[in-house]
């Protein structure tokens, strides 16, 4: 069996961009890909500002508590100011442009106003309560790169160097199938022998979230022709095809042969639990992701192993995930394979969920997170363990 590691390093070497450049709308753009530098013509503030509603004037002007400054002018956000007059002090709204010849503003808390005149009782020190201008971004700076997935404050930013459209990759079309006569749609009633399809719903929801588009073909039976058809039509619409079940060692377990027949089978069987039976390979020269059957092992085969090689293929950049190191509230006995234990993370450390079936999906709802226990490694109560965050996958 490969190991983990080597399973992700295969994959990341087969991985290919296969999504293409397009323009869209900033409004549109949230969660795309980046296809190139984002690169700012102007500086951001395009002029000093003034940080709070309060007083612009000369520092050196200021005439002490007790004497007031004459106010020569009014500038609210959104006006052109005109030169300070010497001597005097301009009445400022925060985000207004800080008049030439002015070099402090002081917070209205500060300050006594009466009649036309102000009295600056607490003076702050030059320069202060001033956004400088190109403080945040100078023109000519790079502040995205290829691969950044848009996040909201990537689109604010965007937005606030005057950019409307974005050059992006289309979003990675991955087609979706569960295999096995026992599973019925939700809603249906189910036959002894038959469970509800839980791995339809949690391998697209994955694929949405990490931001693809889906073509879902629903269920295939164990039936070889209709299977070889299935992933024929996914082959041909689709830039990658994942599916659930038909990839272990059973009789009715036939996605795996189907798969080498249409194309190859390049990898199969990972030492990981849960999950083992996780095979790779293509359909007709389209990337083919197999998944265990089991809705757990699904989830932690999709996260861990699945999901580097399609970022890979959306273009994304930043793929390394590093775990974070949390003692453990449990123990365990030393494992031959490495195993993702369901999680919860608690204040003083991580709590275990006692049943760590593949079969269910409980203990991926009450947990936040896998911690990982590597091959060989035994597990003792307090020491310090790998922990994979969702938040960190997603």
């Amino acid at each position: 069996m490969h190991s983990v590691c080597e399973a992700v390093s295969e994959l990341l070497k087969e991985s290919r961009l296969l999504v293409q450049m397009e323009e869209i709308s900033l409004q549109t753009s949230l969660d795309r890909v980046l296809a190139e530098d984002v690169i700012s013509t102007i500086d951001v503030p395009p002029a000093d500002n003034s940080a709070m509603d309060g007083y612009a004037f000369t520092h050196a002007d200021w005439p002490g508590p007790e004497n007031p400054l004459t106010i020569s002018n009014r500038i609210p956000a959104g006006i052109s100011p005109v030169e300070l007059l010497a001597g005097t002090a301009v009445r400022i709204f925060t985000g207004a442009e800080v008049p030439e010849g002015a070099d402090t503003v002081v917070m209205q808390e500060h300050c006594e106003e009466k009649s036309s005149a102000v009295l600056i009782q607490k003076c702050p020190s030059k320069g202060a309560n001033i956004r400088r201008r190109a403080q945040d971004v100078a023109a000519g700076q790079t502040v995205l790169e290829p691969g950044a997935r848009i996040r909201p404050q990537d689109a604010g930013l965007i937005a606030s160097l005057g950019v409307a459209r974005v050059k992006t990759y289309s979003r990675l079309k991955v087609a979706v199938i569960s295999n096995g006569n026992e599973l019925v749609e939700p809603g249906l009633p189910v036959q002894p022998g038959q469970i509800y399809n839980s791995n339809r719903y949690l391998m697209s929801g994955l694929m949405k979230a990490w931001g693809f588009d889906v073509l879902d073909l629903g269920i295939a039976p164990d039936d070889p022709a209709t299977i070889r058809s299935m992933l024929e039509e996914a082959a041909q619409q689709a830039d990658v095809i994942v599916s659930s079940g038909g990839v272990s060692v059973g009789e009715e377990d036939h996605i795996k042969d189907v798969v080498g027949a249409l194309g190859v089978i390049a990898l199969w069987k990972v030492s990981i639990k849960p999950g083992k039976p996780f095979a790779f390979g293509n359909v007709r020269g389209t990337p083919f992701l197999g998944l265990p059957g089991n809705p757990s092992s699904v989830l932690v085969t999709c996260l861990v192993i699945a999901r580097p090689f399609l970022f890979a293929c959306q273009g994304i950049r930043d793929i390394e995930v590093l775990p974070l190191r949390k003692a453990a509230l449990f123990s365990r006995k030393e494992s031959f394979r490495t195993e993702y234990l369901r999680v919860k993370s608690v204040a003083n450390g991580l709590e275990c969920y006692p049943q760590q079936s593949s079969g269910g999906l409980l203990s991926t709802v009450w947990g936040d997170g896998l911690a990982v226990q590597h091959e060989g490694q035994e597990i003792r109560l307090g020491e310090d363990i790998d922990y994979l965050p969702y938040s960190f996958l997603f």
